[in-house]
C-alpha cells in the first residue's frame, strides 16, 4: 500500500527566496510531493527558469515578484497567489545572507563594526526573513486555521561562528521567533518550525569554501575536517526535512523545532 504521509496534493506551498539556490531546491521538493508553488522573490529571472524547472518535473508552480522587507509588497504578492493558487497552506521563509561589512576577517575589531551593516543583517535574516512574511501570510493561515510555516536558519544561530557575528545573532533570532511563533499558534492550528542547514555551497559562500581552481580554502578544510561526513550539503538534501515539516499527516504533533541538517558538524565538541 503506497504510503500518503508526504502527499502535499492540494496544499499550496509558497517560498520566500525561492529564486535563491536553497530555497529553490526546498521549492521544487515541495513541488515533487504535489504542492502547488509559488516561487516568491525580487529575481525574475531567476524565477522564472526554477518554475520551468519545476513544470518540466510534472510539478505546479508560478514566480511571484516581491520584496521581502516591504510589507505592501508582500500583501499584494499574498493576494496574487490566493487569487491562483488558493489560500498558502506552507510557508517558507528562505530570505536571508550575510553582508561583507558586518564581517569580522581575523585580527579585526568588533567594537569598529558598523551599525548601519549590523541592522541591515538583521533587516534582512529576521524582519524580512521571518517577521513581515510571517505577519502578512500568517493572517490567512489564521483565518484557515491551518497551515507550516518553516523558518531557515543556520547552524551559527545555535554556536556563533567566528568572523559572521552580526549573522550568527540574526539566525539566532530567527530561532528564537520560531518558538515563539509555534507557542503562540499551536491552538490555533499552526505549527512553527525552523530548519538550521549546515554548509551548502551556493553564491554568498563559495569564495569562502572553494578556491578559484575548485579546491576546497583553507576554510573550507577547516570545516570538512569538522564535519564527521566529511563533505558540504548538496541542495537536495534539505528536501526531506521541509517535506516532512510542510506534511501535516507526517508532523502533525511537531511545532517549536530547529531541525539541524548538517553532517553532523554540531555533534562535534569544539
Amino acid at each position: 500500500m503506497k504510503s500518503s504521509l508526504f502527499d502535499l496534493s492540494g496544499e499550496t506551498a509558497v517560498v520566500i527566496g525561492g529564486t535563491g539556490i536553497l530555497g529553490g531546491g526546498m521549492a521544487e521538493a515541495l513541488a515533487s510531493c504535489g504542492a502547488r508553488v509559488a516561487v516568491v522573490g525580487r529575481h525574475a529571472d531567476r524565477g522564472a527558469e526554477r518554475v520551468r524547472s519545476i513544470e518540466s518535473a510534472g510539478g505546479t508552480a508560478c514566480f511571484q515578484s516581491a520584496d521581502a522587507l516591504d510589507r505592501h509588497s508582500l500583501e499584494v504578492a499574498r493576494d496574487a497567489i490566493h487569487s491562483r493558487f488558493g489560500t498558502t497552506s506552507i510557508l517558507v521563509n528562505a530570505a536571508g545572507g550575510n553582508r561583507p561589512d558586518a564581517t569580522l576577517p581575523p585580527g579585526s575589531d568588533f567594537c569598529k563594526l558598523p551599525l548601519e551593516a549590523w541592522r541591515g543583517v538583521f533587516d534582512l535574516n529576521l524582519v524580512g526573513g521571518v517577521l513581515l512574511p510571517a505577519q502578512v501570510f500568517g493572517e490567512t493561515m489564521l483565518a484557515a486555521g491551518k497551515g507550516s510555516m518553516i523558518n531557515i536558519a543556520s547552524l551559527s544561530g545555535m554556536n556563533p561562528l567566528s568572523r559572521v557575528v552580526a549573522y550568527s545573532a540574526a539566525k539566532a533570532a530567527v530561532i528564537n521567533l520560531t518558538k515563539f511563533l509555534s507557542r503562540e499558534w499551536a491552538a490555533k492550528g499552526i505549527r512553527v518550525n525552523s530548519i538550521s542547514p549546515g554548509f551548502f555551497p551556493a553564491d554568498q559562500n563559495r569564495a569562502l569554501l572553494f578556491n578559484a581552481d575548485g579546491t576546497p580554502t583553507e576554510r573550507g578544510r577547516q570545516i570538512l575536517g569538522h564535519t564527521p561526513m566529511a563533505r558540504f550539503g548538496e541542495t537536495h538534501e534539505l528536501g526531506g526535512a521541509v517535506v516532512w515539516l510542510a506534511s501535516h499527516r507526517a508532523s502533525s504533533f511537531v511545532t517549536g523545532q530547529n531541525i539541524v541538517v548538517d553532517g553532523g558538524f554540531t555533534s562535534v565538541t569544539i
